[in-house]
């Protein structure tokens, strides 16, 4: 495995497909990771914002849904202003476990779109990642 893929591992007592519905749909994207105007799908691009304190619209993240196996499996691309117009890719992988779903994230392509400012990136996006899947954890388990 290369050195810069980041994988993330979380577990839910939900099914994949409850799930599925807080990666793909936007109302309850807005409930852990960021705010989008429609729902992801495949071959489309996507953006997801936050409200600024003047209440301006700011751009989070942006890319595009390469594909989708509803409730298995999702690949995008994931760009950030960090990376200018480089572009990464985020891997979503479903599977039932003891009666529940293991998600599990990669995120790969950080080095090639990050140059000399890799290390920070990786640090930021791992920590980044750990506190979206923690608002994950307490928004499906509020379901």
């Amino acid at each position: 495995m290369k050195s810069d893929v980041i994988t993330k591992t979380v577990f839910f007592n939900a099914s994949r497909e409850t799930v599925w519905s807080f990666l793909t749909q936007k109302e309850k994207l807005a409930k852990w990771y960021h705010r989008s105007d429609d729902d992801l799908q495949e071959g489309q691009a996507y953006e997801l914002y936050r409200i600024g304190d003047d209440g301006s619209r700011i751009r989070q993240i942006w890319g595009r849904v390469l594909s989708m196996d509803e409730p298995n499996r999702m690949e995008c691309t994931f760009m950030v202003k960090p990376l200018g117009d480089a572009e990464t890719k985020l891997t979503w992988i479903l599977e039932e476990a003891a009666g529940g779903t293991r998600l599990s994230l990669t995120h790969e392509g950080i080095e090639e779109a990050a140059g000399e400012q890799t290390m920070r990136l990786l640090m930021a996006f791992d920590d980044g990642w750990d506190e979206h899947f923690d608002q994950l954890r307490k928004a499906v388990a509020d379901t």
